[in-house]
């Protein structure tokens, strides 16, 4: 592998890294901190990319659909709260788990009845078609605005999270919501806006991803899952850790899908190394998943409390 291929592939995975983290950082502070498995997040992404194609198929703007998806997310997540999940806090992770299952189909099926089964597709707009110069590399503009967009977003978590009187409200009702509420503070309001603000990081997720994907129905699983294993690798509940570990799948599983081909042709047949390389660099952020687990079962960078 050349060494400009590879810088490339790097930036790539960086892109790939900080779009799993638009979807982590509201998973986990849904999952994390309101102790909720919501397996619907990725459906939200789904319906934050149509959003996001329709608005921009009709009026052209770019900026308009980046506009109109922040309070278009909100109150859908703040409706699907109230609606479908707010009675589920006190239940078991089992009944979570199936009540949003039961959200996965109701929005698939949502989405093919109003957009149709086919793809449905957002065109990279004409002032992003272009490339930047990094260090004398040509690289797409719309992926760099990508991760621009996924640093400003990581940048304002943590701002959030750690550096304002709603960020420690949401941090200490996660592990002492009795409390917080006893002093006054409404914390089933402070969850609806944790979930919306979870919505509208999917739905911002979704936007960015929608003119590098074709947008269709279903397209939030593959991504909830390696959502999943980022949070995993990541801990649970840490934003810090989901930013860190999103990187580091993004890049293991862009590099691994170009590198690790050739690398087996360089030690077995090239009709061999043609068939296995794929199907192992596609298991690869798996088995980093699996070594994580057996050396920190808590994760790489896990909450700190106190």
């Amino acid at each position: 592998m050349s060494l400009t291929l590879f810088i490339m592939q790097c930036l790539n995975g960086l892109q790939l890294g900080v779009l799993l983290f638009l979807m982590a950082a509201g998973l986990t502070l849904v999952f994390g901190i309101m102790n909720f498995v919501n397996l619907a997040h990725g459906s939200l992404y789904m319906i934050g990319a149509f959003i996001a194609a329709t608005v921009y198929n009709y009026t052209g703007s770019f900026a308009l659909a980046a506009i109109a998806i922040v309070p278009a997310m909100l109150l859908i997540g703040l409706i699907v709260e109230f609606v479908a999940l707010k009675t589920l806090y006190d239940r078991d992770h089992l009944d979570q788990v199936l009540a949003t299952f039961g959200l996965i189909l109701f929005f698939n099926e949502l989405a093919r009845m109003i957009w149709g089964p086919s793809p449905y597709y957002m065109e990279v707009p004409d002032w992003l078609s272009g490339t930047v110069d990094l260090f004398g590399l040509a690289y797409p503009a719309y992926r760099f605005l990508i991760i621009v967009v996924g640093l400003a977003v990581a940048l304002g978590c943590y701002l959030l999270i750690h550096r304002t009187r709603i960020g420690m409200l949401i941090r200490a009702g996660s592990t002492h919501r009795q409390m917080v509420g006893a002093l006054g503070v409404n914390i089933v309001l402070l969850n609806s806006l944790l979930f919306g603000l979870g919505a509208v990081l999917a739905g911002i997720a979704g936007l960015m991803a929608g003119p590098i994907l074709s947008v269709q129905p279903g397209m939030g699983e593959p991504i909830l899952i390696l959502t999943m294993v980022v949070i995993v690798i990541g801990g649970i509940g840490s934003v810090r850790g989901a930013f860190l570990a999103a990187l580091i799948v993004g890049v293991v599983d862009t590099v691994g899908r170009t590198a690790l081909p050739t690398l087996l042709r360089s030690l077995m047949e090239r009709s061999t190394a043609d068939t296995a390389g794929p199907a192992l660099a596609s298991m690869l952020i798996y088995l980093v998943m699996a070594a994580v687990l057996a050396v920190r079962p808590q994760g790489l960078f896990p909450v700190k409390h106190g």
